[in-house]
């Protein structure tokens, strides 16, 4: 009888074998692997626009009998749920990635006052191909890589014949990077998260007992994520018909709000600094750090020009460690507008989303056994991801809120080749039969 590979100082429902880790090994195959992600990689799939990447992954679970259902808050969004395994008494493992990409607008006129030519006419955004022997373009770096892995790993497990005892949920979501409702854009047409894992979880008719968010980790794991609040400070001033205007020579005496934005950015800027400085979150699970940025600012009208404005708007992101809360950071940025020589202003939190982490002991197990995986596979320990991957939201973040211990982790964020594919398929099959247990024949 083949003994266990690794011992395991925490309880792990079975511990893997050489005898495993060569079955599933032959079982991935790399051209496989490969067109796999190039042909979900290649379907357009920016935000609002996943149905035919959620289709596509249907019908693959389909045809290779995962079984699959779908579930969605709207009939061109859907969630996408697969099944493998469950006959036995065992955990389960929910495997979750999401199917929009990060992309420039559908809206022209957005992108022409957000983003550059060049930037625009960058192929990434929407295509991906092999290249000096790396993947190039966004999807699969972010997520259809990682969701690839995660298929073709129940399908090595599949293939070789092993069994689970525990259910191996394999899910594709709509809405991870976004939108939000927001001023004018508001309804279900232009929710994200909301109607992706989130609503995966209440009406997707699945139970598990650990997650793991596939995205791209560098190898690395965190069970900890940033959430964030998309504040809306409107600054108030009078707009002067411009033929009757007395300038001041000080701008921030200008009736016009806008002419207050210098200082109110120095003001903000000064104050995320040290925001972040005095709210890093440094655990066994990861490092978070609360980024800051100002993401717009809206002002007047330039079709209704001569008369300035009475109302500025300026837009600022900022970032909730999974041991913040939302009122710490509006108290603040109200004592900073405060300080300031402005007549009126107002905050308002256009979007509040807080950061999560699983607990260490619950998470332990799952943990454990992506170790073990990455030991066998890559010949080295788990390392924490660095602390870019835990200070950003992804949707270990959903289950970590519904107290399912949940991680994110995966293969190179950027330029993997089909070999890291194929690694991290087996890592997540080997992690998925140490986590569910294998059934006996």
């Amino acid at each position: 009888m083949t003994q266990p590979l690794y011992s395991c100082d925490t309880n792990v429902a079975y511990q893997i074998t050489d005898d495993d880790i060569n079955t599933l090994k032959n079982a991935i195959d790399i051209d496989e692997i490969t067109e796999l992600a190039l042909t979900l990689g290649n379907i357009p799939s920016q935000s609002r626009y996943e149905a035919e990447s959620s289709a596509f992954v249907f019908e693959w679970l389909k045809h290779n009998g995962f079984n699959p259902r779908q579930c969605g808050a709207t009939p061109e969004r859907q969630n996408v749920i697969g099944e493998y395994g469950g006959r036995g008494e065992g955990k389960n493992l929910l495997f979750t990635a999401h199917l929009d990409t990060e992309s420039p607008s559908d809206d022209a006129h957005i992108n022409r006052h957000k983003f550059s030519q060049k930037t625009l006419s960058n192929p990434e955004w929407q295509q991906c191909w092999l290249e000096d022997g790396t993947f190039r373009g966004f999807p699969i770096s972010n997520d259809r890589g990682p969701m690839t892995c995660f298929l073709m790993a129940a399908k090595a497990l599949q293939t070789a014949g092993i069994e689970l005892n525990g259910k191996l949920y394999l899910t594709a979501c709509p809405g991870e990077i976004g939108p939000e409702p927001m001023e004018q854009w508001q309804g279900v047409d232009y929710m994200g998260k909301d109607i992706g894992a989130h609503y995966l979880f209440h009406h997707g008719g699945v139970i598990a007992d650990y997650a793991i968010a596939a995205e791209g980790c560098d190898w690395g794991v965190t069970w900890q994520g940033n959430g964030y609040v998309l504040y809306r400070i409107q600054i108030f001033g009078e707009g002067v018909f411009t033929p009757i205007l007395d300038a001041p020579a000080q701008t921030n005496k200008h009736p016009n709000p806008i002419y207050k934005l210098g200082d109110v950015i120095d003001a903000l800027h000064q104050w995320s600094q040290q925001y972040e400085r005095d709210n890093h979150y440094n655990t066994e699970g990861g490092s978070s750090v609360p980024k800051v940025q100002i993401d717009a600012i809206k002002a007047g009208s330039p079709l209704t020009f001569g008369a300035g404005t009475d109302v500025c708007s300026i837009y600022v992101e900022v970032g909730l460690t999974a041991k913040q809360t939302a009122a710490q950071s509006y108290h603040e940025l109200k004592k900073v507008m405060s300080s300031l020589d402005i007549d009126s202003f107002d905050i308002e939190p256009m979007v509040v989303r807080h950061g999560f982490e699983a607990d260490k002991s619950a998470v332990s197990p799952l943990v454990k056994s992506l170790c073990n995986a990455t030991q066998a596979t890559k010949g080295h320990a788990i390392p924490l991801a660095h602390p870019a991957y835990s200070s950003m939201w992804r949707d270990h973040n959903v289950f970590n809120m519904q107290r399912v211990p949940a991680v994110t982790s995966g293969m190179p964020r950027s330029h993997a080749t089909p070999q890291d594919l194929v690694d991290s398929a087996l890592i997540y099959a080997l992690t998925a039969l140490s986590v569910c247990g294998k059934r006996k024949s």
